[in-house]
């Protein structure tokens, strides 16, 4: 039998679960599916993250480019990127369009995250 995926979700460890909370929901547009004792799960459609509270680790600063976690396809990048760039959420990776057919960009997070945004170009762009 075939078995087709329905979500991902992706475990993240942040330093201050109050701040990063209070980043995803303001600054990225997720809401909170639950909580409980050092975690939190949030999401904005079909994507989840689940973030888990480790004060003493290193952040994700500190693995640079090893910190990007998710290429997400959206339909329209450009909104996406007006939205994100209005309320304040720092663009790393400048919107453009690519030669692998994508026009994305990225962003990094208040913990060092790095999420990438994409959007499928057609073929006449």
């Amino acid at each position: 039998m075939k078995q087709n995926i329905l979500e991902t979700r992706y475990v993240l460890a942040v330093q201050n679960l109050t701040a990063s909370v209070g980043y995803y929901t303001e600054k990225l547009g997720f809401t909170t599916d639950w909580t409980h004792e050092g975690w939190h799960q949030l999401r904005r459609e079909h994507f989840v993250v689940m973030l888990g509270e480790c004060p003493d680790d290193r952040s994700a600063f500190e693995t640079r480019n090893h910190s990007y976690f998710a290429y997400v396809q959206v339909e329209d990048v450009d909104e996406m990127h007006s939205e994100l760039a209005a309320k304040g959420v720092e663009i790393h990776y400048a919107l453009g369009s690519k030669p692998w057919g994508m026009r994305e960009f990225g962003i990094i997070t208040i913990d060092g995250h790095r999420i990438m945004f994409g959007q499928q170009l057609s073929s006449d762009r």
